[in-house]
């Protein structure tokens, strides 16, 4: 199998699609383009014209919602049980709050104003309500799907090209990929690493496989005198402590990794207890740059799965 592919910008990020036939690759870039589409009509927080923008000022009485939208909020609601809260789609207030109010090429450093910690009694995740196409979310709460909407995407559109066009399918958006199809001899070859500089690991990654990264170092800025990142914490509303330069993980699905790498940069010293539970493998590099790997994460230039 020859593995060719392509990369374009969207979302503030990389998507890559690559494809074990070379014919196969206009078609399987199609294909990911209108999803991304579908998906960023849905939910995109930082487009005034997306369905999820227009449902702010009418959601609190319960809107009718299109099949994608409704679909992308279970996913996000499922991550949150999954992981207790850990992963909360309701903090969008609190991402306008540190600063991440558009698309992050535009976010700029504002030293001005210091961020206040957002603190709820009941998580607002557990009073959103969603059932037969409509939606219902708590007045003065703001939805953000961001993450577990782009793992979501990569996994969609590995799931249909690969079915559709009968080759290898990876793809990958911003760091969450998803494997579908006959993988190429030897695996797909995929190079974990945050940051040109830190820690790298060679992995090979067979057909059915999710990886996905997360970041306090990637997504950065200033506000009020402080660095912040795009990783929040439910419980503060403020970026998590940076216990962790990132967390790799690797699980059957894009959006079940990314759940997990997520949950392990918010709950910090305790995330190795958290992916020990989950059985996944994991690699997480600390704020020295020291390398944890747990759950049979390969060393580095070995297999992952």
């Amino acid at each position: 199998m020859s593995v060719t592919g392509r990369a374009w910008q969207v979302w503030s990020t990389t998507a890559e699609v690559l494809v074990t036939d070379p014919a196969a690759l206009d078609e399987a870039c199609a294909i990911a383009a209108e999803r991304i589409r579908l998906v960023g009509d849905a939910c995109d927080r930082f487009r005034a014209d997306s369905e999820l923008s227009g449902l702010r000022d009418r959601a609190a009485a319960g809107a009718a919602v299109s099949p994608v939208l409704e679909y992308l909020v279970a996913v996000a609601l499922d991550a949150a049980r999954a992981t207790g809260g850990l992963v909360d789609p309701t903090l969008g207030r609190a991402m306008r709050e540190v600063g991440y109010d558009r698309d992050l090429r535009l976010v700029q450093d504002e030293d001005g104003r210091p961020v206040k910690a957002v603190t709820t009694r009941l998580p607002a995740w557990r009073r959103i309500r969603l059932a037969d196409g409509r939606l219902t979310v708590p007045d003065g709460v703001e939805l953000d799907l961001g993450a577990t909407a782009k793992a979501r995407t990569a996994d969609a559109v590995a799931d249909v090209a690969a079915a559709a066009l009968g080759c290898g399918v990876l793809v990958n958006l911003g760091g969450d990929l998803a494997t579908r199809g006959p993988a190429p001899a030897g695996g797909w070859q995929v190079t974990v690493q945050d940051l040109p500089g830190d820690p790298a690991c060679q992995v090979s990654l067979g057909s059915g496989w999710g990886l996905a990264t997360s970041s306090t170092r990637r997504r950065t800025w200033r506000r009020g005198g402080e660095t912040m990142h795009h990783v929040l914490d439910p419980r503060t509303g403020r970026p998590a402590p940076p216990v962790w330069r990132s967390v790799s993980v690797a699980a059957p699905t894009a959006v079940a990794a990314n759940t997990l790498t997520t949950a392990a940069i918010v709950d910090g010293a305790r995330a190795l207890a958290l992916l020990q539970r989950h059985g996944r493998p994991a690699r997480l590099v600390d704020a020295a740059g020291g390398v944890l790997r747990v759950c049979g994460w390969p060393d580095d230039r070995a297999e992952a799965a």
